[in-house]
Order: C-alpha cells, then sequence, then structure tokens
C-alpha cells in the first residue's frame, strides 16, 4: 500500500513556522529548499521530520501552483510514496486526475517528485523515493539528523 509520507505547509515566515513545529513537537530540521535571497526558487524553507513524515515549511516567491495567490497560508500539498510511479501515474489519469508538473525522472541520485490535481483540485505528489527525513515505504520509522538550526 503507498504511505503518506510528505505535507507541505505554506507560509510567509518559515523561520517562525519552522521553530514553533520544532519546539512544539520536537520535529527535526533534515533540510532546508531554496533561498529568500534566490528569487527564481518556486519557493524556500526547511524540512521537518519526526522520523517518518517530511514536514514542508515553505514559502513560495514565484509560482502559484494552487490558483489562490503567493500569499496564501495553510496546507498546500501532500505527498504518497509508491513503489511503482510509472504504474500510479497511468491509474491516477485514468481515475482523472490531471498531471501538472513531472519531474525529470532520469537524473539518478536526485530526488524528484510529480504533481496531480485531484478531482476536487487539492494538489498532491507521487514519487518512487522518500522525501527527506520521511521514512522508506517497508520501513519503521527513520533515524533524524538533525541539520543546522534555523536562523
Amino acid at each position: 500500500m503507498p504511505k503518506l509520507r510528505h505535507i507541505a505547509l505554506a507560509t510567509q515566515d518559515p523561520v517562525k513556522t519552522a521553530a514553533f513545529y520544532k519546539q512544539a513537537f520536537g520535529f527535526k530540521e533534515v533540510g532546508r529548499a531554496g533561498s529568500p535571497d534566490n528569487p527564481k526558487a518556486i519557493a524556500w524553507g526547511f524540512y521537518l521530520s519526526d522520523g517518518t513524515l517530511n514536514l514542508a515549511i515553505l514559502k513560495f516567491q514565484n509560482v502559484d501552483q494552487l490558483g489562490r495567490g503567493l500569499d496564501y497560508v495553510g496546507i498546500h500539498h501532500f505527498g504518497v510514496l509508491v513503489d511503482d510511479l510509472d504504474a500510479y501515474m497511468r491509474k491516477l489519469e485514468a481515475l482523472g486526475a490531471s498531471c501538472f508538473m513531472k519531474q525529470d525522472a532520469n537524473t539518478a541520485n536526485a530526488f524528484y517528485e510529480t504533481k496531480f490535481r485531484g478531482p476536487d483540485g487539492v494538489v498532491f505528489d507521487v514519487s518512487d523515493r522518500p522525501w527527506v527525513g520521511a521514512a522508506p515505504e517497508h520501513a519503521a520509522a527513520a533515524e533524524v539528523k538533525e541539520t543546522e538550526p534555523a536562523g
């Protein structure tokens, strides 16, 4: 069975939001995305983990993937880890989900995900590679190694 392994929150203040979830629940910072100084980055922020799930805390800068504006705050999308990406892509499209962003799967060691919209417009990712800090499909919670703390 595919596993829920990723939730992305859109925020206007990734530093404050990440610090809150780290303090409130003991989540570990396991990575960073983009940079506030790089206007070409789709988003910037932090990846947190409880050892099973990757929680992305992101400020979207130049691409409105939801159609709600770049100032939108809230749950942005979720991600599902699957064992056969091509098979699930076919299945999702047959069910009427529209694929709007497919990453280059030919990059050997790079992480990638493919984005879809469900029947109600909710955005979700599918990937056959776990997000940073997320447990593999058939494993217990991963050992979480914290990166440098957020500013």
